[in-house]
């Protein structure tokens, strides 16, 4: 749960202070190949990568945010080998904590809705999806990201 302060927007009337707002977060994953579905929000490609036999009508993105995903150097390391999985969550999560702008754009978005990160990879055990919801959901709850 995020606690968003709003101030008054009416100019014409004072503000008396913040008033408290609750927001929940909803964050979903899914692989980029099942089918979209009314449920998921805002579709949002996390992979770096365009996955393959996809195409962009049929993938019907809100947005592709191929910044927020791990680096190359990252990705290669990893491999999706799951004996690596604690190592490339912690080296992903250092990523994602010096990566500002993309992290804020995806906390913009979480603000107007369900959002569903979308990938690629095969295992849905061992992916970058999860660790990135993971982090989102972490970030909002302590109020370290704007949103």
């Amino acid at each position: 749960m995020v606690f968003l302060y709003v101030l008054s927007a009416d100019r014409n009337q004072p503000s008396i202070g913040t008033t408290m707002v609750k927001h929940t977060v909803k964050i979903q994953i899914r692989r980029i190949y099942e089918p979209p579905d009314a449920a998921d929000g805002a579709r949002v490609l996390v992979d770096r990568l365009w996955p393959r036999g996809v195409s962009k009508q049929r993938a019907k993105l809100k947005l592709w945010l191929k910044e927020v995903a791990p680096s190359p150097a990252l990705r290669k390391w990893f491999d999706h080998d799951p004996a690596r999985w604690t190592q490339f969550s912690r080296r992903y999560r250092a990523e994602l904590g010096a990566n500002g702008l993309a992290v804020a754009r995806l906390a913009d978005l979480l603000k107007l809705g369900p959002v569903t990160l979308l990938y690629a990879a095969r295992d849905p055990q061992h992916n970058h999806a999860l660790v990135l919801a993971a982090f989102m959901r972490k970030r909002l709850r302590a109020g370290s990201v704007d949103a």
